[in-house]
Formats: structure tokens, C-alpha cells, sequence
């Protein structure tokens, strides 16, 4: 990681879908939104406890990954694990947190942490394993949350730029998941 630390690099992917819901998932397909410091306009969170915050305005999926997932037999399309962009052409490699993307003319977002796996994604997965996507178990398989520095109109097949600049001084590193009491639940 230390080498990047000072450079700048641009690769170019694109927009494949964009989705919102009332709340959960499957999101359904929208062809534009304008995308708030909140996320994506006419979309909203179920379970606020758990999602909407501003460090998870935004939740991106690879439509890579999930062809990936496919090919493994599990039946998720996008939109399924109620992500609300599905990017294409980008190495997932790449998005750790702390790196930017434009998306579109105007948007510019921050990735902030990998996205955690929901129980409520269980039907889309063999034997219900929606840990497949847990980042920890299987990196650069699951879906990302982002923060927006910059709103802006964007649409499917805006391109998209990946900026890999000082990633480690602009966020804090990540931290271990914390316990959760069986109160927490109730």
C-alpha cells in the first residue's frame, strides 16, 4: 500500500445499472438518479441501524463479481444484494477503502469499508451462503460502501474514473467488527 502513497491513477470503467428501493433489496433498475451526500435520490434504507449512514451513502456492487457468483451456481443478478450502483470494467481489486471514484461528469465518492453481508441476501446463495461476499472470508468478492464528496446527476454507462491518491493518510484504517449483545437484536 505504501507505494501508491503520492500517485495518481486514473482507469476508466463504466455505470452498469443504477437501483433503488423503498427499503432492502432486490433494488429495481432506475436509467438516471441524482446522487446526494444521502445516496442515490428516490432510494432509502429498511434498517436504518444497520445502513444509511453517511459513510454508507452509497453501496457498489461489480457486475464481474457477479458473474463470478453465477458461474458458482448461486442465482444473485444485480440489484439482488441491494446495491444501488453496479460498476463494470474495474478491477475490485483496486476499490479498498479510501479510494475515489468519479462517477459521471460531476460525482465523486470515497469508498469507506467493505460492505457486510446480510441474512436478508440468503436466497440468492447455494445452501444460503451469503457469506460468499463477506470481504474477510473471500476478498474482492463483496460489495463496497462509499461516502459522497461531490453530488451530481449520474446514469447507466457514465463512465467511471478510479483515483488511487494517498488512500492511506485520508482514511482511518479499519477497524474490527464490534460485538453485538443479543439486546442489540431485540
Amino acid at each position: 500500500p505504501h507505494a501508491l502513497r503520492g500517485t495518481r491513477t486514473s482507469v476508466v470503467g463504466r455505470i452498469f445499472q443504477l437501483k433503488g428501493s423503498n427499503g432492502g433489496g432486490p433494488k429495481r433498475r432506475v436509467d438516471s438518479a441524482t446522487l446526494t451526500y444521502r445516496g442515490l435520490s428516490g432510494d432509502r434504507q429498511a434498517d436504518m441501524r444497520a445502513h444509511g449512514s453517511p459513510q454508507q451513502a452509497l453501496c457498489l456492487f461489480g457486475i464481474e463479481q457477479i458473474a463470478i457468483l453465477r458461474a458458482e451456481g448461486h442465482r444473485v443478478f444485480a440489484g439482488a444484494t441491494a446495491e444501488n450502483v453496479t460498476l463494470e470494467g474495474i478491477d475490485w481489486s483496486l476499490l479498498t477503502p479510501g479510494t475515489r471514484l468519479s462517477l459521471g461528469a460531476t460525482a465523486v465518492v470515497e469508498l469507506t469499508d467493505y460492505a457486510s453481508p446480510c441474512w436478508k441476501n440468503a436466497r440468492w446463495f447455494n445452501n444460503g451462503n451469503f457469506h460468499r461476499i463477506d470481504h474477510d472470508l473471500f476478498p474482492h468478492s463483496s460489495r463496497v460502501y462509499a461516502r459522497v464528496l461531490q453530488t451530481g446527476d449520474i446514469a447507466e454507462g457514465d463512465h467511471v474514473g478510479v483515483t488511487l491518491e494517498d488512500a492511506i493518510d485520508r482514511v482511518p484504517r479499519r477497524q474490527a467488527r464490534p460485538i453485538r449483545w443479543p439486546a442489540d437484536f431485540q
